[in-house]
């Protein structure tokens, strides 16, 4: 995952909507089109970044100002150059898309969740003087997020994804905790990190019968 800057790269009532039951390929088709429209999205803001004279980048964060508090959710969708963007897409689309299974609704608040924490975060506690920005924040908290959502809700299946994605991802994510590798902001990964665990707890299901049923979400 580690780009130009690191991941995050830094310088100097149901889930589906009411009224009936959505299938697995509905969900997929879904959560493939949002997952594949943002990292079209980070590309052609980076394109854009390029052709401005990288006047984007003015959009991440730089710690402990209160003027960039404005830039603490804009940070997670503005990258350092085509490798760093390149180095979060697909982690992004694929960790998105599993936890986009489980209902946009939901989706949604655990990334609006994880993403505000972590630019908030990121402002209070990297070095004076740096400029984060990056969309690995967001990956951390949904790596977190899928790792312990299945436990949390005793859903098997969810329980399985999440060892799979730990297998998958699980050294990248540690190495990219490491506080010793240069222009990456390890405070940003490890507070989104924490922001993914905590999502999900603040944001589990409820459930009134078995845990597994036919079609349940992730």
């Amino acid at each position: 995952m580690p780009g130009t800057s690191g991941t995050w790269g830094t310088r100097g009532p149901g889930a589906w909507g009411a009224g009936r039951e959505w299938s697995w390929g509905e969900r997929a088709r879904t959560a493939a089109k949002l997952m594949l429209g943002w990292v079209a999205l980070l590309w052609l803001l980076e394109v854009a970044d390029v052709i401005s004279g990288h006047a984007l980048d003015g959009f991440g964060i730089v710690p402990r100002t209160s003027s960039e508090l404005v830039d603490v959710v804009p940070a997670a969708f503005i990258h350092f150059g085509f490798a760093h963007v390149a180095a979060n897409s697909v982690p992004l689309l694929v960790l998105g898309f599993l936890a986009a299974l489980g209902g946009i609704r939901r989706f949604a608040a655990v990334c609006a969740l994880i993403v505000v924490a972590d630019g908030l975060g990121v402002w209070l506690i990297s070095p004076a003087g740096t400029n984060t920005a990056g969309a690995s924040g967001l990956i951390f908290g949904l790596f977190g997020f899928l790792v312990v959502t299945g436990f949390v809700e005793r859903r098997p299946l969810g329980v399985l994804v999440g060892l799979l994605v730990a297998a998958v991802w699980g050294g990248s994510i540690l190495a990219g905790l490491a506080p010793t590798q240069s222009g990456v902001s390890w405070q940003g990964h490890l507070v989104g990190l924490v922001a993914g665990v905590a999502a999900a707890f603040l944001l589990r299901r409820r459930t009134t019968g078995p845990a597994l049923r036919a079609g349940s979400a992730l």
